[in-house]
């Protein structure tokens, strides 16, 4: 998993490095679709790459545990255009009864 570090460090100083160049930047180009569309993409790039990496990876390897069906929840409810903090919630939820009733890790 260490390995995975560095990828995700540069992804977020790209990210980050893309927010501060928009207040440098003069409004004309910080408008430009291609502009945005990129910055929208490394975004949600990024984050996914993040949740994938702390769901999946575990000190061993990959695992399966109360993680995934809890990030496949919110990400079907998240597309079912559901206000964010209820996928959060909905996804805390099904992994703690995954955990208590399965008694996974």
């Amino acid at each position: 998993m260490i390995e995975y570090w560095p990828a995700i460090l540069v992804g977020s100083l790209a990210v980050y490095s893309w927010k501060i160049l928009g207040y440098l930047l003069p409004e004309s180009f910080s408008r430009q679709r291609t502009v945005v569309d990129l910055a929208n993409q490394l975004t949600v790039g990024l984050l996914a790459a993040l949740c994938t990496v702390e769901t999946i990876a575990g000190n061993q390897g990959a695992s399966f545990d109360s993680r995934i069906p809890a990030l496949g929840v919110a990400a079907i409810l998240y597309w079912r255009k559901v206000p964010y903090l209820v996928c959060v919630l909905a996804a805390a939820l099904v992994a703690a009864g995954l955990r208590y009733i399965l008694h996974w890790a």
